[in-house]
């Protein structure tokens, strides 16, 4: 072959090694890669672990919200001044100078007659319709009929027409509790601590001092839940209130364990905040965590969380020919 002829076949492979390449690129523009997001999200790094067994968090201080019970009461119930005193109000009577052995120190209630018993050497003293210090002025002026020196101290304690507040309180549907007559209070989105003030800050309208004791009486606004695939026969769904302590073993033993209709592919959907763009997927081993007990996947729950049961493939395959060959 001619120097002549190797050189026009160099250059025909030459033309047709550019040809196969530009077939496979196609008609795309050759132009820099761009950075690609990653598939599935990074493994936690070991100074942020995922809580499980025997390595549990502690939940967040708790936050109210609709439909959690509140427990609420109020140690104190003393109308603001002027109150008037009524049948059945009970008032803090000392009196200093009294007989050795008939000291009056302590409550009194005022009786249906509207007069508060001093006792049988004192007799009774009318202080319906009065103030706190008219009922000291009747009081220090009945005794000063029978003792040289009588020194007098009333105080209101408790108010028989005040409204009773003690008891289980719902958080409404708009994030109030109803305090009865004195109005309601927002407590939706607020600590127990912070819930305890706003009310303390609301009696104190009405009351003197008003001493104030919050708690949760049930905890109703904190769930997860429990989705059983019904291999082609519906999906089941249970809400389950958190206590801050359940792992997929303790969930999954609400519903009794798996049934026949489920595989053994389990995964947590925990939710992320709105425009994160992806999802937060924690598979479970439930073999592992059964007859190994293996604490790596027995994730700790939290508020929010999808725990998923996949269906069986081939029970949902029977579902399926059932469906379709069912006269």
């Amino acid at each position: 072959m001619t120097k002549k002829s190797l050189t026009a076949t160099a250059s025909l492979e030459i033309v047709w090694l550019l040809a196969l390449t530009l077939t496979g690129a196609g008609c795309q523009a050759f132009v820099e890669p761009r950075e690609t997001l990653p598939v599935t999200p990074p493994e936690p790094s070991p100074e942020a672990p995922v809580p499980r067994e025997l390595a549990k968090v502690s939940l967040p201080p708790y936050v109210i919200e609709p439909p959690d019970i509140l427990l609420i009461d109020v140690v104190k119930i003393v109308p603001k001044p002027p109150h008037f005193i009524d049948t059945f109000d009970v008032l803090n009577i000392s009196v200093a100078g009294t007989l050795l052995e008939q000291p009056i120190a302590g409550p009194v209630q005022v009786g249906p007659d509207g007069r508060v018993d001093l006792g049988p050497s004192y007799g009774k003293v009318k202080v319906l319709g009065m103030t706190i210090d008219e009922a000291r002025t009747a009081i220090l002026r009945h005794l000063q009929q029978i003792l040289q020196e009588p020194v007098v101290s009333v105080a209101m304690i408790q108010s028989a027409g005040a409204q009773q507040i003690a008891g289980e309180h719902l958080v409404q549907p708009d994030g109030t509790v109803n305090l009865g007559t004195y109005g309601s209070v927002y407590v939706a989105g607020l600590t127990i601590a912070e819930a305890r003030q706003a009310i303390a800050e609301q009696l104190a309208q009405y009351l003197e001092s008003p001493k104030v004791i919050v708690d949760v009486f049930s905890y109703n606004s904190k769930v997860y839940y429990l989705i059983t695939e019904g291999a082609g026969a519906g999906d089941n769904v249970v809400r389950v209130p958190i206590t801050g302590n359940e792992t997929v073993l303790d969930a999954i033993s609400q519903i009794g364990g798996l049934s026949q209709l489920s595989s053994k592919q389990i995964w947590i959907s925990r939710p992320a905040p709105n425009g994160v763009g992806c999802e937060q997927i924690l598979q479970v081993n439930w073999n592992d965590i059964t007859r190994g007990a293996s604490t790596a996947t027995n994730y700790q729950l939290m508020p929010g969380d999808r725990l998923f049961i996949a269906e069986d493939t081939l029970m949902a395959l029977d579902t399926l020919v059932g469906k379709v060959t069912r006269p």
